[in-house]
């Protein structure tokens, strides 16, 4: 029988008092018969408008039909045709403006949980399902992948299964890239980006970590020492923007990159850390997107009393709405129509507050959003003792300074067309490093895709 239900089944959460003390993840999973359920409210439209949604164009009605009909393991494997993290996707992806807001249940209700069945299918798998042992035969070309976020991660799952030698060149000491460095535990358990990786060295891949493209080894080097057929860049955007606002440079001001780096990488909020962040009693975070709402509710689980500044209101916070939910569940402020103009310290160099300045909303400006203007006498003062900023980021310049011949923009962000095709003979890029700070599941299309147009060109 269809399950005609307006709402989705609710996804089991921590309680919020208990999980702002802890890192563990938030959202619980489905059980199989919230699955089953969920999967019931699906139609299974002929046109099939969610697939369009999704960037990587998994075949979504089909692996929710097996679900409804409690066959995981064959959904699982209509999700992976597309999609090589699934149990990541299922966690992180901004559904509600992709998939799910293509879901024609949305139009009197509640769309079908998309995700949440995603990441079900995804968990339920990696306990349940045998060892295949796929022999795919090698046809001759080898790839070098930079980087081993989404792009990379899904550029190599994509040639790997075509026959490619294929190896991933990654600068830290773990793989993942952001999915490991900037996304907290309690979002996305790093054991669940370590399997994700550990299917793709299952099936051949090779990762290289240490290795930073630019010092390490270079381009040129990779094509001409190492006759790597191609190459594709997915560095990502690791380099963080600032306000450059007087009092940046003060003790206990960190870019949110190097907070959540720290604290997700490097174990900061351990007592015998070598690289410890600060024992901040009030913390105030500047930006209003998934990074920032990372940042404030890390803060708050290492004790303090977090506050958010966006010099918008809520409705424009461009954070995910579950992701603003949880934070105001877990006791953060958020302080809108606020502006930073001047972090100000103690006596010592170190923080002890920002002076503010009141907004209000006025016309449009070129992103379409109202534009802030300052209100008249509206200064104030916001006390605290730590600052991180999170107001995006951008592609280091490494790769580009040390590439000859390779096209950037005037915001550092390699040029790449709809292919991922660079300006450098087969020299390809896509995610973060061609489009600026954006989604998981965007890089991983674009890693994708380039894939795809490495297979059509080595192939002729």
């Amino acid at each position: 029988m269809p399950n005609m239900s307006l709402q989705k089944n609710k996804m089991p959460v921590q309680d919020p008092n208990i999980r702002k003390n802890n890192f563990s993840e938030v959202a619980l999973g489905y059980t199989e018969e919230q699955a089953i359920d969920e999967a019931k409210r699906c139609l299974n439209c002929k046109n099939r408008p969610c697939v369009g949604g999704c960037p990587v164009n998994i075949k979504i009605p089909d692996f929710i039909s097996k679900v409804a009909n409690g066959e995981f393991l064959e959904a699982y494997k209509i999700i992976t045709e597309d999609s090589s993290l699934p149990a990541v996707c299922g966690r992180v992806c901004p559904q509600e403006t992709q998939c799910e807001s293509k879901c024609i249940r949305g139009i009197k209700g509640e769309p079908v949980g998309i995700g949440r069945l995603e990441r079900f299918v995804a968990d339920y798998c990696r306990t349940h399902k045998t060892e295949e042992i796929t022999d795919i035969k090698k046809n001759g070309f080898k790839v070098a992948v930079i980087g081993s976020g989404p792009s990379g991660l899904a550029c190599a799952g994509s040639l790997i299964a075509k026959g490619y030698e294929v190896t991933v060149f990654e600068a830290l000491h773990v793989a993942g890239g952001v999915l490991s460095y900037g996304i907290p535990e309690f979002r996305l358990p790093k054991s669940i980006v370590k399997s994700e990786v550990n299917e793709l060295i299952k099936k051949g891949v090779k990762f290289e970590l240490n290795t930073v493209i630019g010092r390490t080894l270079t381009i040129d080097e990779l094509q001409n020492e190492y006759h790597y057929d191609a190459i594709f860049i997915g560095s990502g955007a690791g380099l963080p923007r600032f306000m450059n606002i007087k009092g940046e440079n003060l003790n206990g001001v960190y870019s949110a990159n190097e907070f959540l780096t720290r604290v997700n990488l490097m174990g900061a909020f351990k007592p015998d850390s070598a690289t410890p962040v600060q024992n901040a009693k009030n913390v105030v975070v500047f930006g209003g997107g998934n990074v920032a709402m990372d940042g404030a509710r890390v803060a708050r689980r290492l004790g303090a009393n977090v506050t958010v500044l966006y010099r918008r209101t809520e409705k424009e916070l461009p954070a995910r709405k579950e992701e603003v939910e949880h934070a105001i569940e877990e006791g953060i402020v958020f302080k809108f129509l606020t502006n930073p103009i001047e972090i100000r310290s103690d006596e010592n160099g170190w923080v002890n507050g920002v002076y503010c300045q009141q907004m209000k909303l006025g016309d449009p400006d070129a992103s379409g959003r109202a534009r802030p203007i300052p209100v008249d006498g509206g200064e104030f003062l916001v006390p605290c003792d730590c600052v991180i900023v999170a107001i995006g980021t951008s592609p280091n310049p490494l790769i580009k300074s040390t590439t000859d011949g390779l096209e950037t923009n005037n915001h550092g962000c390699i040029i790449a067309d709809e292919n991922g095709a660079t300006s450098l003979e087969n020299v390809y890029a896509g995610g973060d490093a061609v489009t600026g700070a954006a989604t998981v599941i965007l890089a991983m299309g674009a890693g994708k895709t380039a894939a795809e147009e490495i297979d059509r060109i080595l192939k002729g």
